[in-house]
């Protein structure tokens, strides 16, 4: 049994600094009723959760929608390092979609502390420790600076070498992000800035990255109400956005053989899982008006235009000199302000894509809006690792 799988309900909370938010119980439990409410649905007939995070303690899913209500509903809790939020709704759509229930809820949140990211259990094995050695030995000379930003910034630096893409080009990504959250009020950095200005700041990894060029630590939750068309109808809700395709992948052998850095921050993930969902759909990349994708880091934007198959492999830089990843340019990318400057909170992330590409194609997005939005794709990733890319459509 496949059922066609619409989303009946989103809602976020604004993204905030770490220390200056609630706790996660709160801020999951504040999501999770402006998804009910924007669908106009009980929480009573919910019949199944899935809430993702990476930094908590077990159950916390059921923490937060306890909150809500105690209904005895299954609830999953899903860690897949930075894709747990659309880890969770790829598990949602998936009991949607098989018939094991009509409506399914997924949540995402995260409690996040200052600075860099980092393992909390540093008493055993890290999960890609097998992997590091291809960083190490790539990346030898980045010197003492956080390992996320030698991992990604190593892979831009890989495609500044191979294709001579400038320092320039991730600045002039970080700027549009900023344009692009100024329209964003749940965005956590709203201030327009300029290449100049995010060139001038302060500098991590000389002639590869300076800080405005790195997503920030993050607090945050968003949520989403999925179910099937003909439980949309009984009760009454909106079936206007739907779940085109869907694809998750993990590392294929190509991510890491050969070494390269390239392959090493997931673009193979990422490739074979935006094919899967083209095939899927019968679409290809210039088929689609916006994308929410995981710019972690700015070059990790330019490396996913091309993974995405939106610009050929070593066109990104092309890509965004001549602003076709904006307003006016072939494919809107990251509207929201992008996880650069609306914020990254881990397990949320997955979630607040999909409230924004909600919102654009049912035309509500406000001064955000991309005109005449039809299809949008949603690119999420975690190291470890795990990609999910999703397309949306009108219904």
């Amino acid at each position: 049994m496949s059922n066609n799988v619409v989303v009946a309900g989103v809602g976020m909370i604004p993204f905030s600094k770490p220390g200056a938010s609630p706790s996660y119980i709160d801020m999951g439990a504040d999501a999770v009723r402006l998804a009910l409410k924007d669908a106009s649905l009980d929480y009573a007939k919910v019949q199944m959760a899935f809430a993702g995070y990476v930094y908590g303690d077990t159950t916390c899913g059921q923490a937060v929608l306890y909150r809500i209500g105690r209904s005895a509903i299954p609830v999953f809790n899903v860690n897949n390092a930075c894709a747990s939020g659309s880890s969770a709704l790829y598990l949602a759509r998936q009991a949607v979609q098989s018939g094991a229930v009509e409506c399914a809820l997924a949540v995402g949140f995260e409690q996040m502390q200052p600075g860099a990211t980092r393992s909390n259990f540093p008493d055993r094995p890290l999960p890609r420790g097998d992997y590091l050695p291809i960083q190490d030995q790539l990346c030898a000379d980045a010197g003492d600076i956080p390992r996320n930003l030698i991992t990604f910034g190593g892979a831009g630096r890989e495609h500044m070498r191979k294709y001579g893409t400038k320092m320039e080009t991730f600045a002039a990504i970080r700027a549009k992000a900023s344009r692009h959250a100024a329209n964003n009020p749940l965005a956590l950095f709203r201030k327009v800035v300029s290449s100049e200005e995010v060139m001038n700041d302060t500098l991590m990894w000389p002639g590869v990255m300076t800080r405005m060029m790195a997503c920030p630590p993050t607090c945050g939750a968003a949520a989403a109400v999925l179910c099937t068309e003909a439980f949309a109808r009984r009760h009454g809700l909106r079936t206007d956005v739907a779940i085109l395709a869907q694809a998750m992948t993990t590392d294929p052998v190509e991510s890491f053989d050969p070494p390269t850095m390239i392959g090493f921050v997931g673009t193979r993930m990422s490739q074979r899982a935006a094919q899967a969902v083209y095939e899927q759909a019968d679409v290809g990349p210039r088929d689609i008006d916006v994308v929410e994708l995981h710019d972690c880091f700015a070059h990790n934007e330019l490396l996913t235009y091309e993974s995405l198959g939106l610009c050929a492999e070593g066109t990104a830089e092309q890509f965004v000199l001549e602003g076709d990843n904006t307003y006016g340019g072939r494919v809107v990318t990251n509207p929201s302000g992008g996880l650069l400057c609306k914020g990254h909170p881990l397990g949320a992330t997955g979630l607040a894509q999909c409230y924004e590409l909600t919102h654009q194609l049912r035309g509500t997005a406000d001064r955000r809006q991309v005109d005449d939005a039809r299809l949008a794709l949603q690119h999420n990733l975690g190291l470890g690792g795990a990609c999910v890319v999703t397309l949306y459509g009108r219904n």
